[in-house]
């Protein structure tokens, strides 16, 4: 074959195979650009995605911590309410009188030991027993009470505070008195009337101490407006108030007590057929218990009756007082 010829053939031979490697390149590359396309777009989807579930997770959360607060807002609701008629029913509502257990012996015993012991550095290490032993029964029994005394009288009060309640303190007042002595060696309950602010206020007491117990009813130390008022109520009506003084119930249960001057009182005369009442300056009734009484589990009921027994008497002096029985 002439070298002419040859050259041709070969440089067609060359030329399909530069053509064949080309679309063999071209057939690779289609599926990688492919590939790189559908990589791309896919790369391109993923922040969109991405923030989307961020969203929905974030839209997720914002719900969940809105319920959980609306959860803890009405938990906090519940339990405030719980709180506040627990609040409530402590200071208006009485227990059942078998909240009352009964005073014990620790009473007493209490009682004596501090009568021998009256001073801060005893009564702090005793105080524990204070608590059980006493101050824990007596409100207690001022619950119990309370319904008694409202069935007697309304307007008087039965108040199961450690503090400002129906419960005198223990601690003494011992700026205006010689014995300085810290603490009181007895246990006192006031059940006062509601428009009293203290101890001579009209009411009913109740006094447990070593040597015994009693009731009281009455006004102890009348301010002088109030006494001048009882002393022209008696004058004035001296028939109602011999039928309240001597009623049989009471007088069964109660005898009259308290301070009397020894002359009578300026503007009233001597021979006055009421004069040794008009010479009172305190108009308390006492009636004892006995231990058996309190250490009774009919305590509250025969404590109740022998409050009851004495309403004609507050009722009069409540009336001259003018304040409602």
């Amino acid at each position: 074959m002439p070298t002419a010829a040859r050259n041709r053939e070969v440089a067609k031979k060359r030329a399909k195979k530069t053509a064949a490697k080309k679309t063999a390149a071209k057939k690779r590359a289609k599926p990688a650009a492919k590939k790189k396309a559908v990589k791309k777009k896919a790369a391109q989807k993923a922040p969109a995605k991405k923030k989307a579930a961020k969203k929905t997770a974030a839209q997720k959360t914002t719900t969940n911590n809105k319920a959980s607060k609306e959860r803890t807002a009405q938990s906090g609701t519940k339990n405030a309410t719980k709180k506040k008629r627990s609040r409530r029913n402590l200071r208006s509502t009485p227990s059942a009188p078998g909240d009352f257990a009964g005073f014990g012996p620790g009473l007493f015993e209490f009682l004596a030991e501090l009568s021998v012991n009256n001073d801060r550095e005893w009564f702090a290490a005793n105080k524990a027993r204070y608590e059980e032993q006493v101050r824990g029964p007596a409100l207690a029994f001022i619950r119990a009470m309370a319904p008694e005394i409202r069935a007697i009288s309304p307007h008087m009060t039965a108040i199961d505070k450690k503090v400002g309640g129906s419960l005198m303190r223990i601690h003494r007042d011992v700026r205006f008195s010689g014995d300085k002595s810290p603490y009181k060696t007895n246990l006192g309950i006031q059940f006062r009337h509601a428009a009293g602010k203290d101890v001579h206020a009209p009411g009913f007491y109740f006094h447990v101490d070593t040597e015994g117990v009693f009731l009281g009813a009455g006004a102890w130390h009348p301010d002088r407006e109030a006494l001048a008022a009882i002393r022209a109520k008696i004058s004035d009506r001296a028939k109602a108030w011999v039928a309240a003084r001597d009623a049989s119930a009471f007088r069964a249960h109660w005898s009259l007590a308290g301070e009397s001057l020894s002359r009578a009182p300026r503007g009233y005369d001597p021979a006055h057929p009421m004069i040794e009442d008009l010479k009172r300056k305190d108009h308390l009734a006492k009636c004892d218990l006995s231990l058996a009484d309190l250490m009774s589990p009919r305590a509250v009921e025969r404590v109740a009756e022998r409050y009851a027994a004495s309403k004609r008497y507050m009722a009069f002096l409540c009336a001259a007082m003018d304040v409602p029985f």
